[in-house]
């Protein structure tokens, strides 16, 4: 988590003077870069409490408990607030196999419930307040380094590489030049799928939950196709499946038709290598993961 964390011991004080000592087993959780998650016990149920200084991240998560339905299990959001200098969500802990985790048969046997999923946010009404720019708009405004923004101060450190100040360049040019083909929709976007926020069952027939909406936004669909796309590589049990083919199969059976699915698919693939080019600039130590985006966007140049 970047910035000041939370002990352990400061975690028990917490939830025992918030829950009157009813919080049991307090135990820290693997967590993202934004905040930091502990499991506990609760009168006999599993939560998960999670700090960080970005409230409007865990705003998002509780903005995504209206999306919950069968093909999209998001967990129940317990509440939020504020203690020692940090924000704080709570809810509900659910257990697992990450999705990223699974191997070649069993992403296939969960790949129709993936494919349901992404079908379930395609079909949600997205809340207005999720964008207020054009969507071509938007995806260009993600890439500009602006003083004070959360991971201000990459391009700045970009631009130490000629290898990489050239590579963004031509990715930039080549993603502005398709942006024609890539139509303003508003459907719900998790935009963060593969990295460890998704739960699936351990024979792997469904998914037993989405969460963290850190990334939430509003947008066209296919981004999220490009999403596993692009990361595809770095999973193993992805890379075994063909999620392309797999997902315009998906269309054809349900009779969905997508205009210009190949640009709007190459757009956002350029789009998603460019902006974790400017994260992994700008997390310290991320220097390995940056040379491996940068590959991978240089193959799709």
């Amino acid at each position: 988590m970047a910035g000041a964390e939370m002990a352990v011991d400061g975690v028990e004080a917490f939830l025992s003077d918030h829950y009157g000592g009813r919080a049991v087993a307090v135990e820290p959780l693997a967590g993202g870069e934004w905040s930091q998650a502990f499991a506990f016990r609760l009168d006999h149920g599993d939560f998960v409490v999670r700090f960080g200084a970005w409230p409007e991240d865990f705003e998002k998560d509780r903005l995504a408990t209206a999306f919950a339905g069968p093909d999209l299990p998001v967990p129940r959001f317990v509440e939020m607030g504020q203690t020692n200098g940090f924000f704080y969500a709570i809810s509900e802990r659910h257990f697992g196999l990450f999705l990223e985790d699974l191997d070649g048969d069993r992403f296939r046997r969960v790949l129709p419930a993936v494919l349901r999923a992404l079908d379930a946010m395609r079909l949600l009404p997205a809340p207005p307040e999720l964008r207020s720019l054009p969507w071509d708009a938007w995806l260009l405004d993600v890439l500009v380094d602006r003083p004070g923004g959360r991971v201000s101060g990459w391009r700045h450190q970009l631009a130490r590489s000629a290898r990489l100040e050239a590579l963004f360049t031509a990715g930039h040019e080549a993603m502005v030049r398709l942006l024609p083909a890539c139509p303003d929709l508003h459907h719900v976007l998790h935009l963060d799928l593969l990295n460890r926020n998704v739960l699936v069952v351990t024979d792997a027939a469904r998914l037993e939950a989405v969460f963290d909406w850190g990334c939430l936004a509003s947008g066209d669909f296919v981004y999220e196709v490009a999403w596993f796309t692009f990361w595809a590589p770095w999973h193993r049990g992805l890379s075994a499946v063909d999620f392309r083919s797999s997902v315009l199969d998906h269309y054809a059976a349900t009779g969905l038709t997508v205009d210009r699915f190949e640009q709007r698919l190459a757009c956002y693939e350029l789009h998603i290598g460019l902006n974790h080019l400017a994260y992994t600039t700008f997390v310290s130590g991320r220097d390995e993961d940056r040379e491996k985006v940068a590959d991978r966007l240089e193959q799709m140049l």
